[in-house]
């Protein structure tokens, strides 16, 4: 069983071996991070011949020349460490609301162990630097808006350089303080100036892309649980057939995800009095419940395409040019560019839409009287004077359509920069940005689902038509809910009990719920 996130108390950062889980275990949950002796190495061998390259005057991209369509004028060796200041300071131009804490300390991490595989020419210290940013809970500010995710996340990336060198702004545990401030009550010295190639080896990746996107695709893949679990508790309520289950019709398509879902409905669904009596009420269900295989299990493959490309993403080196000791050769390419991932985090919000679009039919089920199987009108025992669950589903349809808004495709577009040297962007950064709105929406429409079944399965059990017994994760998953939201006999203000269940949806104790009942759930 691969480790929780929030079970990891450290990572160390060699430029080959992050996982998903232990990104997220940094970048979330401050687990403390560690520098390889391997990479310390390969980082001094790189930084020598970046010096030599310098020191010879050899044409090198970024290091004897400007940058962008400056690569045509020569920088004089004297000027080459003001080259690499100028570049953080005429690059930091992004703008809007700042990104999370969990998302800068993402780029922290991955810039680190991006450049922890010694072909980026740049010092150690500056590795040693971010390491101790994260260790010591020194957060840049870094506004959201300004990438054109090619060359890499250029502006981002020089907001988060800028305490490095005593300037911009930094969260020091909690507190809103100057760069400059917050590293030195860290106890971490600011440098008065970058070497050559060093500006490059900050702000050249696509660190802001991959850490937006990465956390939002270990987001998804725990609302993909949950969807599941949430969606077998509705099927018992709305009294579904187990047919659409039955592993022969999984079998005979073949879909890996598909297959997959449908073995969860039948963990999840086993045990059931109420389901056990009502096989024989219909011949089949809509598409809402017996397609749950089907839509679950496709959105679960394209988790698995996005997180190959993620996982490849997380110890890539994605800076220019790149240098390479064993035969000083200095390569310019393209690993900077975002189309690698941009087209991956476009195909996660699509995916996690879809979640989302499913979800909010299945709440229309339960509280639509023409829809429900014999379920109370909007799930309130005295109609009329109360509304009941009614506008909980105007809710999740309001965030699902906002869905559908954000699931057009970022990787589509590009406009050209830099006098079209830098003609063909990836958009990468916009695509990972809103799949992970669009990740919350998804979550907080589980959560209106979450409710709403809760309520529906106990109008099920006081109407006695098919028994009392429900699943016994249902029951603890139920029993959980009760704790915090109790039955809603009459209206009364539900947003505390929305806030109460996106908590639980949120924080991972419903999946903890899930496993401890079924060990073989996925």
């Amino acid at each position: 069983m691969i480790m929780r996130p929030d079970q990891i108390g450290q990572v160390v950062l060699d430029g080959r071996s992050l996982t998903l889980e232990t990104f997220v275990a940094a970048a979330r949950y401050g687990a403390r991070v560690e520098l390889a002796g391997s990479a310390l190495e390969a980082m001094e061998r790189s930084r020598a011949l970046a010096e030599k390259i310098a020191g010879e005057g050899r044409v090198a991209y970024g290091i004897t020349t400007g940058f962008g369509d400056f690569q045509k004028v020569a920088v004089p060796e004297e000027m080459s460490n003001h080259l690499s200041t100028n570049l953080i300071l005429s690059h930091c131009t992004a703008t809007g609301e700042p990104y999370s804490r969990e998302v800068v300390r993402g780029m922290l991490l991955l810039r680190a162990n991006a450049l922890c595989g010694g072909v980026s020419g740049v010092r150690p210290l500056l590795v040693q630097m971010m390491i101790r940013m994260l260790n010591e809970d020194v957060c840049p500010v870094v506004p959201q808006k300004g990438s054109l995710g090619a060359s890499g996340d250029l502006a981002p990336l020089a907001h988060m350089a800028l305490p490095l060198l005593g300037r911009g702004e930094a969260w020091y545990r909690g507190e809103l303080l100057p760069g400059r401030e917050a590293m030195e009550r860290a106890g971490i010295q600011p440098l008065d100036t970058l070497l050559c190639k060093e500006g490059l080896g900050m702000t050249n990746g696509t660190c802001a892309m991959t850490s937006v996107g990465s956390l939002a695709l270990y987001d998804t893949i725990c609302a993909a649980q949950l969807a599941d679990a949430v969606a077998s508790m509705d099927f018992e309520a709305l009294t579904g057939l187990r047919d659409a289950f039955d592993p022969r019709i999984h079998q005979v398509r073949g879909q890996k995800g598909q297959m997959m879902v449908a073995a969860n409905m039948r963990l999840l669904l086993a045990g059931s009095e109420i389901l056990d009596n009502c096989q024989k009420d219909r011949v089949q269900d809509a598409y809402a419940l017996r397609c749950i295989p089907q839509v679950h299990g496709a959105v679960r493959d394209a988790i698995d395409y996005v997180r190959e490309k993620v996982e490849i993403e997380l110890n890539a080196v994605t800076d220019n040019p790149l240098i390479f000791p064993e035969d000083e050769a200095v390569i310019s390419g393209g690993n900077f560019h975002g189309e690698p991932l941009a087209i991956p985090f476009d195909t996660l919000g699509i995916a996690c839409a879809e979640l989302a679009g499913i979800s909010e039919r299945r709440i229309e089920r339960m509280v639509n009287a023409a829809l429900s199987n014999g379920l109370a009108p909007f799930l309130t025992t005295t109609p009329g004077v109360n509304s009941g669950y009614m506008i909980v589903q105007y809710a999740a349809a309001s965030m699902v359509s906002e869905n559908k808004v954000l699931a057009h495709p970022a990787s589509v577009d590009s406009i050209p920069s830099s006098a079209n040297q830098e003609d063909v962007v990836s958009m990468g950064t916009t695509a990972a940005r809103k799949a992970g709105w669009i990740v919350q929406n998804t979550l907080s429409v589980l959560a209106d689902e979450l409710l709403t079944a809760c309520q529906a399965i106990d109008i099920r059990r006081r109407l006695d038509t098919h028994g009392q017994g429900i699943a016994p994760v249902h029951q603890a998953i139920l029993d959980h809910v009760r704790e915090r939201i109790p039955f809603l006999e009459e209206d009364r203000e539900l947003w505390p009990d929305i806030r109460a269940a996106e908590e639980m949806v949120r924080s991972g104790e419903l999946l903890a719920i899930i496993q401890t009942c079924l060990p073989d759930f996925h």
